[in-house]
């Protein structure tokens, strides 16, 4: 994967956890839905303007947006990384685990 795809990968990772449409950005970024369409997919590299704005309605610090590592790991690297922190997990978390991964797993 190049770095836009990983960065359109990262916006649509974040806007989605905002509980945002791409034309509910697009709207707020004040750019053109198939704008922000071809940054998520990778085909588009935004403005630094633009990568301003995203930060800023997204509430998240630039360098949030090219957090890219967990898309650079193998899958045994992360199944790895997933054991080692369900090890240091209490009894409570266990449960929050296991329902979250349930959640994420079965949908």
């Amino acid at each position: 994967m190049n770095k836009k795809e990983l960065l359109g990968i990262r916006v649509k990772e974040l806007r989605k956890a905002k509980g945002l449409t791409q034309e509910k950005l697009s709207e707020q970024l004040n750019i053109d839905p198939k704008q922000l369409s071809r940054i998520e997919v990778g085909k588009s590299f935004p403005s630094f303007d633009t990568l301003e704005n995203i930060t800023r309605v997204l509430e998240v610090e630039m360098k949030e947006l090219f957090e890219f590592e967990r898309h650079l790991k193998s899958p045994q690297e992360m199944r790895a990384e997933i054991e080692k922190l369900i090890n240091k997990a209490d009894d409570e978390k266990l449960v929050l685990l296991l329902n979250l991964i349930r959640a994420a797993v079965e949908k």
